[in-house]
């Protein structure tokens, strides 16, 4: 029960990646806050799972893309749980096309949820973590932040915005004793990728050295070590989890 004690923000909590890592908290004992947007019913299921491991579990609709939304949920938050530990950055959407056909406000829609989303969360969790004088933030980036991807210019730039943005946060925020680091997912066996047409999702298999895809569990079992304290001296840090893809 190595999170037992804290209570743990998760952005994006209802499917996919962000389920795992809810879940994956709660089971190691962490009280868990999960934010979605759309299914309330897909959130609701993990809250139910979660209050199984004896851990304190809510769920919250939000659109974090929304200054004022967020403000507002972080205020209850931490009033309905004494407080936040850990924040896990992890709602994302897609609008994948060419730039020559991508439109503007499928640019805008991708980097103000992926990474205004994300700056929004932190801003108003921010003074909860500096009277804490502890706590750890984890922001979902991906592999296609840091080496680009033909037909994701919208979601290629918000997360490697998501990476600078880590960075600043770390530097800022460790005099005060509190990480900040990122996850870069690589092809991950989600929702999301499984309405890919099957030839992609097959050159994508045939890219990666370990000839896989990844999934939800690898990326949320590196998720509860970050927010551990057994990760307390690394901070700054964007860690792949892709197979192998980007080395």
């Amino acid at each position: 029960m190595i999170l037992k004690n804290k209570t743990a923000v998760i952005t994006g909590g209802s499917r996919g990646i962000g389920r795992a890592i809810a879940l994956d908290m709660a089971s190691s004992g962490a009280d868990i806050a999960v934010i979605f947007a759309g299914r309330q019913d897909a959130a609701q299921e993990v809250i139910d799972i979660a209050k199984n491991y004896g851990v304190k579990a809510c769920c919250y609709k939000c659109d974090v893309s929304d200054f004022n939304q967020t403000k507002a949920l972080t205020e209850t938050i931490i009033k309905d749980f004494s407080g936040i530990d850990i924040l896990v950055n992890n709602a994302g959407i897609t609008a994948d096309k060419l730039i020559m056909t991508m439109k503007e406000e499928d640019f805008d829609s991708v980097v103000n949820t992926n990474l205004k989303g994300a700056f929004n969360m932190i801003k108003h969790c921010y003074m909860n973590f500096l009277k804490k004088r502890s706590g750890s933030i984890i922001n979902i980036t991906s592999v296609s932040g840091i080496m680009g991807n033909a037909g994701q210019a919208n979601y290629a730039s918000a997360k490697a915005g998501i990476i600078g943005l880590t960075k600043t946060v770390a530097k800022e925020l460790a005099p005060r004793n509190i990480t900040c680091n990122a996850i870069a997912p690589g092809f991950i066996d989600t929702d999301m990728t499984r309405q890919m047409p099957q030839s992609i999702k097959e050159q994508a298999v045939n890219a990666i050295p370990l000839k896989k895809m990844g999934s939800p569990k690898d990326i949320s079992a590196l998720a509860v070590y970050l927010a551990s304290d057994s990760a307390r001296y690394i901070t700054g840090e964007v860690i792949k989890v892709d197979g192998g893809l980007c080395i």
